[in-house]
């Protein structure tokens, strides 16, 4: 999973990630509080390669977001990243 660009943004973010192979995953966005506040990709099959997910933060205060990523491969390895991100408005 790659930092997302524009960083800070306002109001739209793309996330970058890439699978080594096929698997399900999920995308979710948190508050500082650790409170979920949107869910970009819910136990999605993806094939391998480069994915691309927005985020609009239209309706969201401006603030510190953390972004976490899981995804579980055939070979049932489960992969997990968190990155932040800052919006700006």
């Amino acid at each position: 999973m790659y930092q997302n660009y524009p960083n800070p943004f306002n109001p739209t973010t793309n996330i970058d990630f890439d699978l080594p192979q096929s698997a399900t995953v999920t995308l979710k966005i948190y508050n500082l509080l650790g409170q979920e506040v949107a869910t970009l990709i819910n136990n999605a099959s993806m094939e391998a390669g480069q994915q691309t997910a927005m985020f609009n933060a239209n309706n969201y205060a401006s603030g510190v977001y953390l972004y976490r990523i899981t995804a579980q491969g055939q070979d049932a390895k489960v992969f997990t990243a968190v990155k932040k991100m800052v919006l700006v408005k």
